[in-house]
Parts: structure tokens; sequence; C-alpha cells
């Protein structure tokens, strides 16, 4: 299983964070220029990535103020799952981590785990910026 995953400190409460999170309409504000064809509900994202894949993905798991967990819906071209975990910092900010385990062969480990990975990092990072 690869592991892609990144962190970022947002200067908002833990529940409000995952309450973003938590509705998936907003998730559409975190990806990057080659999304596009996005359709959401609360639960549910259909989307395709440019040159890549469609995707459909719906939230399979919620633990409040914790951890929000996305699957496809759909055959992915690999197994996958998306995780935000929130944690309070206690200060008034919170740690919100973005994390993809993807199941890999080496030949789609060389293609992917780069764009993966700036997907992390584009979405952590517009998270902070969108909120704060």
């Amino acid at each position: 299983m690869t592991i892609i995953e990144n962190a970022v400190e947002v200067n908002k409460p833990v529940s409000e964070v995952y309450t973003f999170l938590s509705d998936m309409n907003n998730h559409q504000q975190l990806m990057p220029e080659n999304i596009y064809n996005w359709e959401s509900t609360e639960d549910e994202a259909r989307f395709t990535i440019q040159n890549m894949a469609k995707l459909a993905i719906k939230i399979s798991n919620r633990v409040e103020n914790q951890e929000l967990t996305a699957i496809p819906t759909e055959k992915a071209p690999f197994e996958v799952e998306l995780k935000w975990t929130v944690t309070d910092n206690g200060n008034g900010t919170t740690t919100a981590k973005h994390i993809i385990s993807a199941d890999l062969n080496m030949m789609m480990k060389m293609l992917a785990s780069g764009p993966l990975q700036k997907l992390v990092d584009h979405q952590t990072q517009k998270l902070k910026e969108i909120l704060g």
C-alpha cells in the first residue's frame, strides 16, 4: 500500500474544519485546475482528472471532529482510500492531515505517486487558504 500524505495547520477550531470537510460540495474548492466535470452532493463527488481517469467517491466513514474517509463508488484504476484527519491543537487551531492510501503496482506507483502527492499538497494548501 502506498501512503501519500500532507498536513497543515488551520487557524480555525476543529469543528469548523471538520464541518467544511464533511460536505463534499466544498471539496471542489480544494481541487487543482486539472479537475473538471465536477458534480457533488454532501456525501458524494464525481469528477474527471485531466489525462487520467474519472472518479466517483463517497464518504464511507465519519468520526465527528476527528476523521472523514472517502472511497470510490465505481471501479477505479486502483484501490484507493482518501482520508482527512483533524486534530484540535488546543489553541483555537486545527491540524488537518490529508492521507491517500493507494494499492499501486510498481508501474502505477511510478506514474501516479507524483500526481497524487501534488494533489494532496494542493488540497492541504487550499484548505489553509480558504479557512485561514
